[in-house]
């Protein structure tokens, strides 16, 4: 009898021990590099506008051995994106730009905004992966510096991208005139919504108002619906990045509600409720290569016009 059980619980633990092998081969030897674009129409425009395609990047994480992934953000040009946003995080390595540099060339003249995430500012240090499952980072000792200024450099300059950390910039696309708000990381403190919507209301009128972040806490989602946003913008939860089968991601990364931790869906705050797209971005630290049901994405949000 006791053999026959200890036979039964020593297949159970070779069961599971097998189960746990092949998802970790699936999460980090195939699926994260099933690269996806996500496609979403959000009706916000005036009845008779032309509509905007928009191209929605986050969380690339880029690293210079990361050939397969610059490539595939390469062809995305053929998208035929009328406006690129960038919601942070494109580095994941002090040397990641000249990867960067293949990935995002073919985006160059395409209006576009980016934002900053923290790995826009330091570089990743070693960790356990496991303490992503414990809530919201923190950052307990200085990492190395990325070459912020050489980033943005190649953003602006470049690729002709407005840096719109805690500011406010017009863009005319398609025939609307668009105005764009954004702030700094919040998951470091380095927003400022008071300064980003102050920057907004000297800006000439818009048909639409777009507020972009890279991490979306509650705060900023807040300010920037209260502030005049008609649609927002974030990326920093990865979705999850090791999401449960039908039932979702186990963290956002900050105080986002989990259910909205990727994908469209809406914010609602002083009785105005709006879209807001959180991607779950392209890439993943060095330090934690996985990716479980849920794989790397960019959004191709379609701004169409609303009923006549």
């Amino acid at each position: 009898m006791i053999a026959r059980v200890a036979r039964g619980a020593a297949g159970v633990l070779g069961a599971g021990a097998a189960l746990g092998a092949a998802a970790a081969v699936w999460g980090i030897g195939i699926e994260r590099y099933l690269f996806t674009v996500r496609r979403h129409v959000v009706r916000v425009l005036e009845p008779g506008a032309r509509p905007i395609r928009v191209l929605h990047l986050s969380d690339i994480h880029m690293a210079p051995w990361q050939r397969r992934k610059a490539e595939w953000i390469s062809r995305l040009a053929g998208l035929r994106p009328d406006l690129v946003i960038n919601t942070g995080d494109n580095l994941g390595h002090v040397d990641g730009l000249r990867g960067l540099r293949d990935a995002l060339d073919p985006l160059a003249g395409i209006p576009g905004v980016f934002v900053h995430g923290s790995n826009d500012l330091y570089a990743p240090v070693p960790k356990n992966p496991l303490l992503y499952l414990k809530g919201p980072s923190e950052r307990k000792r200085t990492p190395p510096r990325i070459d912020t200024a050489a980033l943005d450099a190649y953003l602006a300059d470049e690729l002709g991208w407005h840096g719109i950390d805690n500011t406010a910039t017009t863009l005319r696309v398609g025939g609307t005139t668009l105005r764009l708000v954004g702030t700094h990381d919040a998951h470091h403190g380095l927003d400022r919504s008071d300064e980003a919507l102050s920057a907004l209301a000297e800006l000439p009128h818009g048909d639409l108002t777009i507020g972009v972040t890279h991490a979306p806490y509650r705060r900023v989602l807040d300010a920037l619906t209260v502030g005049g946003s008609d649609v927002l913008f974030a990326g920093h939860t990865h979705g999850g990045q090791v999401r449960v089968p039908f039932v979702g991601a186990l963290v956002s990364n900050c105080d986002l509600p989990l259910r909205q931790a990727r994908g469209l869906s809406s914010w609602a705050q002083a009785g105005r409720s709006i879209p807001l797209n959180v991607s779950a971005g392209l890439g993943h630290s060095i330090y934690a290569p996985v990716r479980f049901a849920c794989r790397p994405e960019v959004s191709l949000i379609t701004l169409a016009p609303r009923a006549a």
